[in-house]
C-alpha cells in the first residue's frame, strides 16, 4: 500500500474561505498533498474584515493534535493563527512532544483588513517556545518590525535569529519597489539572505496571501523538497495564484487568490523508498 503526502495546518478558520485553515486545504490540495487541520479558533470574517473570534480550548486543540498525530502523522505542518497564550502554549507542547520533522510557523499577528489576530500575551509564547521548533519562520515586514522593533531586513533576522528562529523568510523586504515583490531568506542563522524576487501582481485579491505561502512551503517539504527549493516553488506558486485571481470578483474587500489555478492529483509514495 501506498501513502498520500501529508500535510497538518494548525491555525484559524476563516468563513468566507480566504484565508486560514480553508486557504491552507485548498493549497495543500492544489499542489498534490492530503491536508489535516487541527482548528485553534474560529472566526467571523469576510473580504472586508473581521467581526468576531472564538478561541478554541486548548484541550480540543491537543485533542485534535494528538488524533492527526497518533494516525496520520503528517510530513509537514503549518501553523498560523494561534490566538491567545493558552493555545499558543498546547502548540509548543505537542510540537515537544511529537518532535516533528518540518515546521512552517507564519506568526500571524493581523489580518489582510488590520485586525488583530494574536493577544500581546502569546507573542512571548511564539518567540520563546515555538521560534525554536519551527524550521523556517514566515513573517512578513510589519510583523517582523513589530516583533523585533528594527526597520531593517538584517537587523529583524539577527534579532529574530537571538530569539531562537534558525531559518527565517522575511516577506516584502524591500518596500521601496512597486514594481517586484522581494523576499529574503535567511538559512541556518547566516544574515547572508537570498533575495526571492517576482513581478508585483496589480490585484486588490490578496486575503489570505500568507496563509497560502506557508502552506505551499509546507506543503513542497512534505514532498521531499529542500528548504529553499520549497521556498522558492512555494513563491512562484502564490505569484501564479495572484495572477490567475487578479481579474475576479469575490466579495466587496481583498478578495483570495485563486489556488487552483493549475490543481495536481494527489500525489503519493511507497512508505518503504521513500526518503524523508
Amino acid at each position: 500500500m501506498r501513502n498520500y503526502f501529508t500535510v497538518l495546518t494548525i491555525a484559524g478558520s476563516d468563513s468566507s474561505g480566504g484565508a486560514g485553515i480553508q486557504a491552507d486545504i485548498k493549497t495543500m490540495s492544489a499542489i498534490g498533498c492530503y491536508g489535516m487541520s487541527a482548528i485553534t479558533s474560529i472566526t467571523a470574517q469576510n473580504t472586508t474584515g473581521v467581526r468576531s473570534i472564538m478561541p478554541v480550548t486548548p484541550q480540543v486543540v491537543a485533542d485534535q493534535i494528538d488524533m492527526v498525530m497518533e494516525d496520520v502523522p503528517p510530513l509537514a505542518i503549518k501553523i498560523g493563527m494561534l490566538c491567545n497564550a493558552e493555545i499558543a502554549a498546547t502548540v509548543a507542547d505537542k510540537l515537544e512532544q511529537y518532535r516533528p520533522g518540518n515546521v512552517v510557523l507564519d506568526p500571524v499577528m493581523v489580518s489582510t483588513s488590520g485586525s488583530l489576530l494574536l493577544e500581546q500575551d502569546a507573542i512571548d509564547v511564539v518567540t520563546s517556545r515555538l521560534f525554536p521548533l519551527s524550521t523556517i519562520i514566515t513573517p512578513n515586514q510589519h510583523e517582523a518590525r513589530v516583533l523585533t522593533g528594527e526597520t531593517e531586513t538584517d537587523r529583524q533576522a539577527r534579532v529574530l535569529m537571538d530569539m531562537g528562529a534558525e531559518n527565517i523568510l522575511i516577506k516584502g523586504g524591500d518596500t521601496d519597489r512597486n514594481d517586484v515583490k522581494i523576499d529574503f531568506l535567511y538559512l541556518d542563522k547566516k544574515i547572508s539572505p537570498i533575495r526571492l524576487s517576482s513581478d508585483a501582481v496589480d490585484t486588490p485579491n490578496t486575503h489570505g496571501t500568507g496563509c497560502t505561502l506557508s502552506s505551499a512551503i509546507a506543503s513542497f517539504l512534505a514532498l521531499g523538497y529542500d528548504l529553499t527549493s520549497a521556498v522558492r516553488h512555494a513563491k512562484l506558486y502564490i505569484s501564479h495564484a495572484l495572477e490567475a485571481g487578479s481579474f475576479v470578483t469575490v466579495g466587496k474587500g481583498h478578495g483570495p487568490v485563486n489556488h487552483f489555478f493549475s490543481p495536481r492529483r494527489l500525489k503519493n509514495y511507497n512508505p518503504k523508498t521513500f526518503n524523508r
